[in-house]
């Protein structure tokens, strides 16, 4: 099936070279020229990744990006002619998958793009490098450890039988913890691991989503223990 792309984007020459280079990997492309307009566009599309600029007329990335974030996991990239790290961290928070600051090689975010398309629509399977502690269930697509469940063919997660809203970056981040439970796993694994080695963030990057995922999480966020100047661990159990 033909993947549909939104591109959100005022500046026209940028919007047209995304473009291209999308509808020339094979995407379908729809495009905005505000936010507003790009929020009116998603909601009526069947679209499976944003390309989300922040500085936008009307209404800016990161209002677009809460507004779906209250009801859609669809993969987003943000956009951002900022050096502030902190403004690529408040898209995290607000639910992001991942960003490319400007300026950017369009093969960069192309790539970027497909890396979250390939792992978001793509039917899960076990991972081969399993911990010790896998059973029966993570060999049939599911994790379920002390309340947490995670279906990886359909991707969700439900914490004491509630069905949890995560983003494509959170659902992998916790997978990969509780796939090797018990295991530290270091910031700079995490980072290769989700957005490759060409990520251009720090560790505030893994430490947002995390609190994110706590978040979600709620009375089963102490299962994701902090290793002080290393990383994280997934607890077996509370």
């Amino acid at each position: 099936m033909q993947k549909t792309i939104l591109v959100v984007e005022d500046e026209l020459i940028l919007r047209e070279i995304i473009k291209d280079y999308l509808l020339n990997d094979g995407y379908k492309v729809i495009e905005a020229a505000d936010g507003k307009e790009g929020l009116n566009l998603f909601q009526t599309n069947e679209v499976h990744l944003i390309i989300l600029d922040i500085m936008l007329p009307e209404m800016d990335g990161w209002s677009v990006c809460r507004r779906i974030r209250k009801n859609s996991d669809v993969p987003i990239i943000m956009l951002t002619a900022r050096v502030d790290e902190d403004d690529a961290l408040l898209g995290f928070e607000l639910g992001a998958d991942d960003y490319v600051t400007k300026p950017y090689s369009p093969l960069v975010l192309l790539a970027r793009a497909k890396r979250l398309l390939d792992s978001r629509y793509r039917i899960q399977q076990p991972s081969a490098t399993l911990s010790p502690h896998s059973n029966n269930e993570q060999r049939n697509n599911i994790l379920s450890i002390s309340g947490i469940r995670v279906n990886l063919a359909s991707r969700t997660v439900a914490v004491d039988g509630e069905l949890v809203n995560f983003t494509y970056t959170e659902f992998e981040i916790l997978t990969y913890l509780m796939q090797n439970k018990g295991i530290v796993i270091t910031r700079e694994q995490l980072i290769t691991k989700i957005w490759g080695y060409e990520h251009e963030g720090d560790d505030r990057t893994v430490n947002t989503h995390i609190r994110n995922i706590r978040n979600k999480l709620r009375c089963k966020s102490k299962l994701i223990s902090t290793i002080v100047r290393t990383g994280y661990k997934f607890e077996s159990s509370l």
